[in-house]
């Protein structure tokens, strides 16, 4: 009995056998990546108290606020029903739910990069013939998440502790433990699946359902009490109630999540072995459909264009049904109408926030495009570009598929979301369609960098993360906390001009298309005359 005992504990050990130099490994790599998420969350967060001290000062414009977020069920889908007045419960109800979904994809990008990534690429299977438990790499992935979570969880902590300590802790963990959810959610769906680009996609569709479970839930009931709320993982983290007499137990929800997430996750990874996954992945025809370097590209990305254009749709849709009663909301409040200004233009408060919802969901295209063509650096590195380029297709025939998927993808969605804004408002159709269609140009130019640091500079091609999130935070954050204009102006979104309801100006527009131009053909010249990368 002794002997097995100490029998057992050797094996268990050498299952974790050099996971601090993955995790070392992991964090170096994630260096760029990482710190931007964490900056973008934690800056949305801890700007909010003083944004929000601007615009609603009185409590009579806090009671205000309440009774209208009573009355309507849009805004409440949207953000959340409201449980205090206080500026910490504020902060907590505009931008809990949102940091909880950032830290959740941060994490399941995360872990499925360290761990299903590595096995399709083939470099998991030469650390794994070293001094590597079995468990090693899953559980450095889970540890590299678990780092960029707690210091988000910090930060947030530290920078909302004026407002209430207690409060500003439970938002801190709150908002971690959602990542640590979807964190080994990722782990498990990388057991099942042999694609890091299923893995992802099939972990971001949960973390949707999940808000779309929430936001159901929130427009039923203006307590959070609905059971469509209480099913999701953000839901629980908005009945956590920071700053409104906490509900620390319903952490409890979230710790057991995780664990028996992760249980589940290492019991599969014993389980199987190195670049195989429970789920097989169906054959392919290596003719017809996929007999050419476009067809092969749409069938690599066609999934990522379908999940990404439901979810335009749906959002213009419900921007659409919310205009009305955002105007509503806003009412006399001068602060919030010069925030909608800032970012909407100078036109009516409608059309202000029109615009200002357009712009959202242009920058967040600007994501969808990164993503899209890093996809191209994604098939280098694995080796599988280079099959394709030893037949008869050249180095930029191979690229224009992606390429065309890429910022003609970006084009569907934001005409998506215009259809879903005519869908959702019910008028104006033609102007909200040419707001939403203006916006392509600085998106093309987040994309023409991402291609050029693909062409020049391949192994900083992940800065284009950088850049995307760099410019998602001055459209997000900087009209809020009153930056100046110069800032604004660094993002290419800064020079559009403000539609529906402003002046159409065909300068700036026509500058960003020929920089967009520029960028893209400097970037195919590149990588037309560097070596392939592994």
């Amino acid at each position: 009995m002794t002997t097995t005992a100490f029998a057992v504990r050797p094996t268990s050990s050498r299952q974790l056998a050099g996971t601090g130099t993955l995790l070392r490994f992991a964090l170096r790599r994630d260096r760029l990546m990482i710190p931007v998420w964490i900056a973008v969350n934690a800056l949305m967060v801890l700007s909010m108290p003083n944004t929000l001290e601007g615009l609603y000062g009185t409590p009579a414009e806090r009671a205000d606020l309440i009774r209208q977020m009573a009355t309507n069920p849009s805004l409440r889908a949207m953000i959340g029903p409201v449980f205090d007045d206080s500026l910490g419960a504020l902060t907590a109800w505009r931008v809990g739910v949102y940091a909880g979904a950032l830290a959740a994809v941060m994490s399941l990008l995360v872990v499925v990069r360290h761990t299903r990534d590595e096995e399709e690429s083939g470099r998991q299977e030469l650390v794994a013939s070293g001094m590597v438990g079995r468990r090693a790499s899953l559980t450095s992935a889970l540890l590299a998440a678990a780092v960029a979570n707690a210091v988000l969880a910090l930060l947030v902590t530290a920078g909302l502790a004026g407002q209430g300590v207690a409060g500003a802790l439970a938002l801190g963990l709150g908002i971690a433990g959602a990542g640590m959810v979807f964190a080994t959610m990722a782990a498990i769906v990388a057991q099942l699946t042999e694609s890091a680009r299923l893995a992802r996609g099939l972990t971001a569709a949960v973390l949707g359902a999940a808000f779309v479970l929430r936001a159901a839930g929130d427009s039923a009931t203006d307590d959070g009490s609905s059971v469509l709320t209480w099913v999701s993982p953000l839901g629980w983290l908005e009945n956590l109630r920071p700053y409104a007499d906490e509900r620390w137990w319903v952490l409890g929800l979230l710790v057991a999540a995780v664990v028996l997430q992760g249980v589940v996750a290492y019991g599969l990874a014993g389980r199987r072995d190195i670049g195989m996954s429970f789920l097989p992945t169906r054959p392919g025809p290596a003719t017809g459909r996929l007999g050419s370097a476009g067809a092969l590209a749409w069938r690599l990305q066609r999934g990522g264009v379908l999940g990404w254009s439901i979810g335009f749709l749906l959002a213009g849709v419900v921007y659409g049904g919310m205009t009305e009663g955002a105007a509503d909301l806003v009412g006399d409040n001068a602060g919030a109408r010069r925030i909608f200004e800032r970012m909407g233009g100078q036109s009516g408060l409608t059309d202000a926030f029109l615009a200002a919802m357009v712009g959202m969901l242009g920058l967040v295209a600007a994501l969808y495009i990164v993503a899209s063509v890093l996809r191209l650096h994604g098939e280098e590195t694995s080796g599988r570009a280079e099959p394709v380029l030893a037949n008869a297709v050249g180095r930029l025939r191979w690229a224009a598929g992606h390429l065309v998927i890429a910022f003609g993808g970006s084009a569907l969605l934001m005409l998506l979301a215009g259809l879903g804004f005519a869908v959702g408002y019910g008028r104006e159709i033609g102007p909200i369609l040419g707001a939403c269609l203006v916006q392509l140009p600085a998106i093309w130019v987040i994309g023409g960098l991402a291609v050029l640091l693909i062409g020049v500079l391949p192994g900083a091609a992940a800065a284009a993360w950088g850049v995307a999130g760099a410019v998602l935070l001055i459209g997000w954050v900087g009209p809020a906390l009153d930056v100046p204009q110069v800032v604004l102006d660094l993002s290419p979104f800064g020079h559009l001009p403000k539609l529906p309801g402003g002046e159409m100006e065909w300068g700036p527009v026509l500058v960003l298309l020929g920089l967009a131009v520029v960028l893209v053909a400097a970037g195919l010249a590149g990588l037309r005359r560097r070596d392939m990368t592994t």
